[in-house]
């Protein structure tokens, strides 16, 4: 199970962000909301990082609903996401830490659910959250963490469709801020507006 995990990935999903950063508690920017891959140590803030953490790998956790989330521009670059329903939030694309609780039922069965815990799904994923999919790996060992050479170029290249109007926070969001990551279709009877035609000036 150890070559299907990266050794940071638990420390990660059992840390508590967003507490008051101890050393720089009166600064604007003082919530611990990144983590070191490297340290693999307790979540610090931004003026942390610019002191202990300059060169490491860095990812930096946001928040939505109360619940902690992460872009996926970011954790697909060190994490093999595959399997994992991912959300569009103010922008970007996301996916959770861990498991929420299953908001109540609408009277409508889904079609998707998670593997794990049994939460209803947006698309055809197998799993809810990083930590669903890391508890189906301990489980039957069927899926992996770990990103091959092959498959962390492909990454590169979707590049997940972040895009850049997001803003650097991610705060509390509403239920109504997650879409699913495919669009909808447009309506079959949208026409085109033809352009209204423009004749050429009559030469003098």
């Amino acid at each position: 199970m150890t070559m299907l995990v990266p050794p940071w990935l638990e420390p990660l999903l059992n840390t508590d962000f967003f507490s008051i950063c101890r050393t720089h508690g009166d600064a604007a920017r003082s919530e611990c909301n990144m983590y070191c891959l490297d340290c693999n140590d307790n979540a610090f803030c931004f003026y942390c990082r610019s002191s202990k953490h300059k060169d490491h790998q860095v990812i930096q956790i946001r928040r939505s609903s109360y619940h902690d989330v992460v872009r996926v521009s970011e954790i697909q670059k060190v994490l093999d996401i595959s399997g994992v329903q991912t959300y569009v939030i103010n922008s970007a694309r996301v996916l959770f830490l861990n498991e929420r609780p299953q908001p109540k039922s609408s009277g409508k069965a889904s079609s998707h659910v998670c593997e794990i815990c049994g939460r209803s799904l947006l698309d055809t994923f197998r799993f809810c959250s990083l930590g669903c999919k890391l508890v189906g790996i301990k489980r039957n060992g069927d899926a992996s963490f770990i990103l091959d050479a092959k498959n962390e170029v492909i990454a590169l290249q979707r590049g997940e469709g972040i895009s850049s109007r997001g803003g650097n926070q991610l705060r509390e969001g509403l239920e109504h801020d997650i879409y699913p990551t495919t669009p909808p279709p447009p309506p079959s009877n949208a026409r085109r507006r033809k352009g209204i035609p423009h004749r050429a000036p009559l030469g003098s």
